[in-house]
């Protein structure tokens, strides 16, 4: 089986090197022609730990290949994934007009029976959109072919995208043809062995089905930093109370853990979509804007008091943070915490010095030098009246909490992840301040 997969962002490229590990010969296209010629030199756009070498290996047995010409290879594949982006718009419904120009580019130069499958998140109706884009453009050629559009959302998690993709927990297919249905069975077949199941369902529910997980994980966490922040005022310990509601089995452990808020390029986007959508048939989703507004207020926890700590005065005052991305094991920034929190400290006159393992580059794309860069967390905390930890990275956990004290001119932490325990600052002389407790 050949495949194309048109997107070699975050989605397509895991995909692509995932589907050709297993066997299948895939082309990744995309209109940037920097980003092909990288990724046949082996350079990778993204970090997301074991795709480099997953990439490269495939790529050599020319399992996996890339292109800028989607012309070029369409009479070859039988199965067509769009994973191209999905932005939001302003008003922060869904901007499909990238998975539209695809949808065009397919119906204007396919000649054979494709399978088009939207793998890209997006609302509940878009595959009857694709459907009519490459229905119109076949109507101008004046040609019939044979298509059918599926919908097989990706629930991967960055850090670890691989991992999640090889051995996933389900993989969801929408499908409204016994054609469509073969087709997807015979793709997934190979991973059948790690004994995961394909959930075959109707078209707007696999659509749907994208939506509403990330809103449940989503919805966890806000409900647990609201907890948290009510355990600090009554003297109760939220660590204590995740575990006791965490062994409840209807409840489970998992997406418990409070902290300085959520970010990626999956939940803050998917939350306003899906409320997007509800809106524009008449329906308040109270409960969605609640957690949106709760993870809003939730990044701005450690600026306040941060603030509050220096009496409502950061004008210089140093600040070390430590995290940038949005969650460990990845580069990403986009709706960060770390984000928030350095546009407040430099609007109040402190500074920053900031490190991250791996999301240096993009901060540096995306902020310039209004923040500096340190090497490590000890180069953050020279002369620091303070230390935020935003991102909870392996290799934050077990400083030298020593070396930090004769490092800082103010030996205070504020733990947004809550790493730490609080006897063992104080037995290291220091201040701290974590969520929840």
């Amino acid at each position: 089986m050949k495949i194309a997969i048109i997107g070699t962002g975050y989605v397509g490229l895991v995909s692509g090197a995932c589907f050709a590990e297993m066997g299948t010969k895939v082309v990744c296209v995309d209109i940037d022609q920097k980003k092909i010629a990288d990724l046949c030199q082996g350079k990778i756009p993204i970090y997301e730990p074991g795709l480099e070498e997953m990439v490269i290996r495939n790529h050599k047995a020319e399992r996996l290949q890339f292109t800028t010409e989607l012309k070029s290879i369409l009479d070859d594949v039988e199965i067509i994934f769009c994973a191209v982006g999905t932005p939001p718009d302003e008003d922060g419904s869904t901007d499909l007009s990238y998975v539209l120009e695809v949808a065009k580019n397919i119906g204007s130069h396919i000649n054979n029976y494709v399978l088009v499958v939207n793998k890209s998140t997006v609302p509940v109706g878009t595959a009857e959109l694709v459907r009519k884009k490459i229905q119109e453009q076949l109507d101008r050629r004046g040609v019939e072919i044979a298509f059918d559009v599926a919908s097989n959302p990706e629930f991967l998690k960055e850090g670890a995208a691989v991992k999640d993709f090889m051995s996933p927990d389900r993989v969801v297919v929408g499908v409204d043809s016994e054609k469509a249905k073969s087709l997807m069975s015979r793709l997934y077949r190979p991973f059948l062995l790690n004994n995961f199941r394909v959930i075959f369902m109707d078209i707007p529910s696999a659509e749907m089905t994208k939506y509403a997980a990330n809103a449940m994980l989503a919805t966890r966490i806000s409900f647990m930093n609201e907890v948290a922040n009510l355990c600090e005022i009554i003297g109760a310990d939220v660590n204590m109370v995740r575990k006791g509601i965490g062994a409840d089995a209807r409840i489970g452990s998992k997406f418990l853990y409070p902290g300085c808020g959520y970010g990626g390029s999956c939940f803050p986007k998917d939350i306003k979509s899906l409320i997007k959508t509800a809106e524009l048939i008449g329906y308040n989703m109270h409960l969605l804007k609640s957690v949106e507004e709760v993870n809003d207020r939730q990044k701005m926890i450690l600026f306040k008091r941060l603030k509050e700590y220096f009496k409502g005065d950061l004008k210089n005052k140093k600040i070390a943070l430590w995290g940038l991305a949005f969650k460990p094991d990845t580069d990403d920034m986009r709706e960060a915490p770390s984000l928030v929190i350095i546009d407040q400290i430099l609007e109040a006159g402190g500074y920053i010095t900031a490190y991250d393992p791996v999301a240096i580059e993009e901060a540096k794309r995306r902020l310039g030098d209004s923040i500096s860069y340190a090497t490590d967390i000890y180069d953050t905390a020279i002369d620091a009246d303070a230390i935020l930890v935003v991102t909870e990275w392996k290799e934050f956990r077990l400083p030298s909490w020593n070396v930090l004290k004769k490092l800082m001119k103010t030996p205070v932490i504020f733990d947004g992840r809550n790493i730490y325990e609080k006897s063992d600052l104080k037995d290291h002389g220091f201040e701290y301040f974590c969520i929840g407790r």
